[in-house]
């Protein structure tokens, strides 16, 4: 199957509300459609994550999360924007409509830009940011390959996405956009 085809695939999966793993920086991704809430809640009960905490967007390009976070001033902006397509999260101010299942109990969202071509290329097929936290159980560590999803996950996912992930060998950096504070390392 050429990886065209598997593209097209996830993004019907996608579209019809469905849970993914694919392969990211460092980690396999458990992802969704950020606006279908049902394909959150979902989501967030395969992994056992409280739905408080908030997720990660991830995306192809700055103009796919627009519709999901404020701009920061110029000189903010720009380092942000230095540091992407990458390994680093930054929490930017939730725009007014973004749905708290994104948010959580926070006033921001965590937003990246990834260098993973295959996940950008989920994106871009997608037409959208899309949910990305690890494919793993709440507690458990992130798993780095397809087999160890399928072991972990397999039966609750509609798709998983076969492919490398990065050469980061921890999850990406998060910090804070309006301060630069280093939230996780």
């Amino acid at each position: 199957m050429s990886s065209r085809h598997k593209l097209r695939l996830a993004a019907r999966c996608i579209e019809v509300g469905g849970i993914l793993a694919y392969p990211t920086e460092a980690v396999y991704g458990l992802g969704c459609d950020p606006w279908n809430g049902d394909a959150v809640q979902r989501l967030l009960a395969i992994k056992g994550r409280p739905p408080n905490k908030g997720l990660i967007l991830i995306a192809a390009s700055p103009a796919q999360l627009v519709p999901f976070v404020e701009p920061l001033d110029e000189a903010r902006m720009r380092v942000v924007l230095e540091t992407w397509p990458g390994p680093v999260t930054w929490l930017l101010p939730a725009r007014a409509g973004t749905p708290s299942w994104l948010t959580g109990r926070h006033p921001t969202l965590a937003v990246r830009v990834t260098a993973h071509p295959l996940a950008a290329a989920l994106c871009e097929a997608a037409g959208s940011a899309l949910v990305s936290t690890s494919a793993n159980l709440s507690g458990r560590p992130p798993v780095r390959s397809s087999l160890q999803v399928r072991r972990a996950l397999g039966a609750q996912l509609d798709l998983i996405l076969v492919g490398e992930c990065g050469n980061s060998a921890r999850p990406s950096t998060i910090r804070d956009g309006r301060t630069g504070a280093l939230i996780r390392a």
